[in-house]
């Protein structure tokens, strides 16, 4: 069974368990692996928000800046890292205040047509959290799970936000060359649980935090699937489970044909079915491209949960 949970955004809570809610993503850069430029001026990402919403997003995931695998990550201030984040050209860096201009003036336009949107900040540090959460964010999504700018839990507490804590094994740059895990799931349950403890230490309170075990993200396609298959062990955390694996290579690879992944428009239907794997083990919030397929996906699954 899948756990209930009233997740505290600070300024409403959301309730997560009795229904899958799915969180459409809009990338406000030039080289995302999916969808990059499409939405990089503001006028096309506020229509593709707004479409996401008509099509029966819950939470709309803003993010300006891409992680992609093979790019280097900026180091925010505070941290330990030379700033070295880069496009797909490696020659230029994706400024703290490049990724503020990118998505401040998105979350404002998106709350100035609809109040009542729920909107997540898809970022690392701990600057951009606070001015989106200013213009209208309720949800800060880092994908280092708070530890890669030191002001970034000490902010989110501060602003009482929601919080997703990602899972990621190394930095972007790294993937290529890090050892096997032991055993992929209780890695990713340990670490997630030190750093969810972490947060609370800093002040985060626990009814604001919920998990992503970050599929793809340092993961190759013999971790993923063990992952996959195991994903309901992660329930024993005790928080929402977040889960984001649109359109990921992993899924593409599965799907390959004369040698070739399949492409990236050509991997809806097997994230489907990772979608309904998922709910089906316990996630409260999918995290994907295709909004209106998995809004379908996800109410035929559910009915299958409430009639167990």
């Amino acid at each position: 069974m899948r756990s209930v949970f009233q997740w505290n955004l600070g300024t409403r809570s959301l309730e997560l368990g009795k229904r899958t809610l799915v969180m459409g993503i809009v990338n406000t850069t030039p080289d995302s692996f999916s969808d990059g430029g499409l939405y990089f001026d503001p006028e096309s990402a506020l229509a593709r928000s707004l479409q996401l919403l008509e099509e029966g997003a819950d939470i709309i995931d803003i993010g300006g800046e891409s992680t992609r695998p093979g790019t280097k990550v900026a180091v925010a201030p505070g941290a330990t890292r030379q700033d070295e984040v880069h496009k797909d050209d490696g020659k230029v860096p994706v400024s703290e205040e490049e990724e503020l201009r990118r998505v401040v003036p998105v979350i404002t336009a998106i709350k100035k047509e609809r109040a009542d949107a729920v909107i997540s900040i898809d970022t690392y540090k701990a600057n951009v959290a606070r001015a989106a959460v200013v213009a209208g964010a309720e949800i800060v999504n880092d994908v280092s799970g708070l530890r890669w700018d030191k002001k970034m839990a000490r902010t989110v507490a501060e602003l009482k936000c929601g919080a997703i804590l990602m899972h990621m094994r190394g930095r972007p740059e790294e993937w290529r060359t890090l050892p096997p895990p032991v055993d992929i799931v209780l890695q990713v349950k340990r670490e997630l649980r030190e750093w969810a403890e972490g947060a609370v230490l800093a002040g985060v309170r626990r009814e604001r935090i919920a998990v992503d075990p970050g599929f793809g993200f340092g993961k190759n396609l013999e971790q993923n699937y063990p992952l996959l298959a195991r994903f309901q062990e992660l329930q024993s955390l005790g928080f929402p489970l977040v889960v984001g694996t649109s359109r990921k290579s992993f899924v593409g690879r599965m799907l390959a044909q004369d040698g070739l992944d399949a492409p990236v428009e050509g991997r809806l239907y097997g994230n489907l079915a990772v979608h309904t794997a998922l709910i089906l083990k316990g996630a409260h919030i999918i995290r994907t491209h295709d909004v209106k397929q998995a809004v379908d996906a996800a109410r035929v699954t559910d009915a299958i949960l409430a009639a167990r």
